[in-house]
């Protein structure tokens, strides 16, 4: 791989933020918050993650939920809810509300995410942040760690009309930092969403593995470089 690319292009979650921490902390604490009685706080959270990797399961249902994380997290309560016989609307639209409230809050970048970007940006190299989900919520993550200042160009799939992996978000992005393929690195830990239309484009790639899973068994996509960290890049 370049030790000097004319563009890097950066995801978002997953890769600068760290969305995966906290996230079934604050699920349990909105069930215990929201229990009734009837099925105690780790059955609930229990139905509510096998609702969970059902609805996202689902390429429709996925995109509908990037779109409106709130509505998400409001029906596969409600569907967990159904499961264990239980019909109050009411209080599952109140326990994803609560869920989605800590979990906004619980949201942090990586460790040495932000000054990775810093020392690139102070490099001169352009930038893009290229995000998948909606305009309201991944908007709001760039307001909230104040990112916008060091990117170029930003690409979020509810504004943009299209998200990752489709090919014209990516060319979007290098006709912005107006390099070709070769010449840029797309950074991200989804190896679908991120790594393998640039693979297919001639871009470098950086798949971070945050949790040292390792590239799945039999994974078709293979990125030039697996960190663990964006930290790494510098």
């Amino acid at each position: 791989m370049p030790d000097a690319p004319k563009a890097v292009f950066f995801d978002l979650d997953g890769t600068i933020l760290d969305w995966e921490t906290g996230m079934e902390d604050s699920w349990l604490a909105s069930c215990e918050r929201h229990c009734d009685g009837a099925h105690t706080p780790a059955q609930l959270h229990e139905a509510i993650r096998t609702r969970r990797t059902w609805f996202w399961s689902d390429g429709e249902r996925a995109y509908r939920g990037r779109m409106d994380l709130d509505a998400a997290s409001r029906e596969i309560v409600r569907y967990a809810f159904s499961d264990l016989g239980r019909a109050d609307t009411a209080t599952a639209d109140l326990l994803g509300d609560h869920y989605r409230g800590l979990r906004a809050a619980a949201i942090e970048p990586f460790p040495g995410a932000i000054e990775t970007i810093e020392a690139l940006h102070r490099r001169g190299v352009p930038l893009a942040l290229i995000t998948n989900g909606g305009a309201r919520s991944q908007r709001s993550s760039i307001e909230k760690f104040g990112l916008e200042r060091y990117f170029d160009c930003i690409v979020v799939e509810g504004e943009f009309g299209v998200g990752k992996p489709d090919e014209r978000v990516f060319r979007h992005a290098l006709a912005a930092a107006a390099c070709d393929p070769a010449e840029a690195w797309m950074v991200g830990d989804n190896l679908i969403a991120d790594i393998e239309t640039p693979c297919r484009l001639g871009m470098h790639t950086v798949w971070v593995d945050a949790h040292a899973r390792g590239l799945p068994k039999g994974a078709t996509v293979q990125p030039h470089r697996i960190v663990r960290s964006i930290a790494e890049l510098v």
